[in-house]
């Protein structure tokens, strides 16, 4: 090989954060459930440092960094100004007529939501992979989306058909049931869709030296993970360390890369918010644990030893809270589907 040509560049951020974001937080995933197996924590409810260090630093955190792309970045807040206002407030008001409905009907539509942007950011990460690689054949994009959707599809439709199971989504019984026949039938299509894509990518790499690692390991982190922690353990600990952190890493990484990439044109509390990681992160962190002070005081009750005393609230207190504490969450799930849109703002390169 002529030692002048340019080497390919397989990543999106770079090679070790890639592989550190995407492989390595499958791979702690997989050895925290090895961990879990061995010491017995697949029984009953997960441990406190696992909601600590999973939920309340990852999930609910990368919910906040959202704020990073949009509201703390004041010339994108004024270039989309009415979506990212309009958002949260819609929001918050389908979220108290549906509260006023009933709870389960607030919870299940906000879990539908949830689950659709879990799966989409599977498939954004396909996507990105393929563009940055020049990969535009319709027949290796339907390959690819249909193995990174099935993945995530089939253990959520083995999950509904088999419920009840020992965790769940946000709260008990927000997952509708479905008929067996779903799972039976979609078994066969999500082994052979997962086949067909991996047959693919071993075809093009003996055919023509092409290989796109970072999307193999994004398709192959997701087939395992989801199906390990849901389909092959029934266990509240299992699904926790392997749903969570390989979503919510994935994500610290893309906001931090938007932030730096922001910084020099930004303000001085955006450049110091995001000079480095631990500004970065402490930021996201004391966010993430105000809010849940709010859902732990007021509304679950519960881990009072991190939070503090219990508040009391009347129903009607909690239909006007309980859609205002899901505004983040729920703002997040929407606006992800437009930010990182290249047709939405065409001047826009982050990759």
């Amino acid at each position: 090989m002529d030692a002048t040509l340019p080497k390919t560049n397989y990543w999106l951020f770079s090679r070790e954060i890639d592989l550190t974001v995407f492989l390595g937080s499958a791979v702690l995933s997989l050895v925290l459930l090895a961990v879990g197996y061995q010491a017995g924590l697949l029984e009953g409810d997960s441990p406190e440092w696992t909601w600590i260090t999973a939920i309340l630093l990852i999930d609910v955190a990368h919910v906040w960094s959202t704020s990073f792309r949009v509201y703390f970045d004041t010339e994108e807040l004024k270039r989309r100004f009415w979506l990212y206002v309009l958002v949260p407030v819609a929001g918050y008001a389908v979220g108290v007529a549906l509260y006023s409905e009933g709870e389960l009907v607030f919870w299940r539509t906000l879990a539908v939501i949830a689950v659709f942007h879990f799966v989409r950011q599977q498939y954004g990460w396909v996507n990105l992979y393929r563009r940055r690689l020049g990969e535009t054949a319709s027949w290796t994009w339907w390959i690819d989306a249909t193995a990174v959707y099935l993945a995530t599809v089939y253990p959520l439709a083995f999950w509904m058909t088999s419920l009840p199971r020992n965790f769940e989504w946000f709260v008990p019984n927000d997952f509708i049931s479905l008929p067996g026949v779903v799972e039976t039938v979609l078994f066969p299509i999500y082994v052979l869709a997962l086949t067909a894509y991996f047959a693919k990518s071993i075809y093009l790499y003996f055919k023509d030296g092409f290989l796109n690692i970072g999307k193999d390991i994004v398709v192959a982190t997701t087939a395992i993970c989801w199906y390990v922690g849901i389909v092959a353990f029934n266990s509240d600990y299992a699904f926790t360390v392997t749903n969570v952190i390989i979503h919510g890493v994935p994500y610290f990484a893309l906001i931090y890369v938007y932030a730096k990439y922001r910084r020099e044109t930004a303000g001085p509390v955006y450049r110091g918010l995001s000079s480095n990681w631990i500004f970065f992160l402490a930021t996201l962190w004391a966010l993430a644990y105000v809010e849940e002070l709010f859902w732990h005081r007021g509304i679950w009750h519960d881990k009072q030893y991190l939070f503090g005393t219990d508040w009391e609230w009347g129903k009607t207190i909690k239909m006007l809270v309980v859609p205002l504490l899901a505004v983040p969450q729920l703002t997040h799930y929407v606006l992800d589907g437009f930010i990182w849109r290249r047709g939405s703002h065409p001047e826009f390169r982050l990759f």
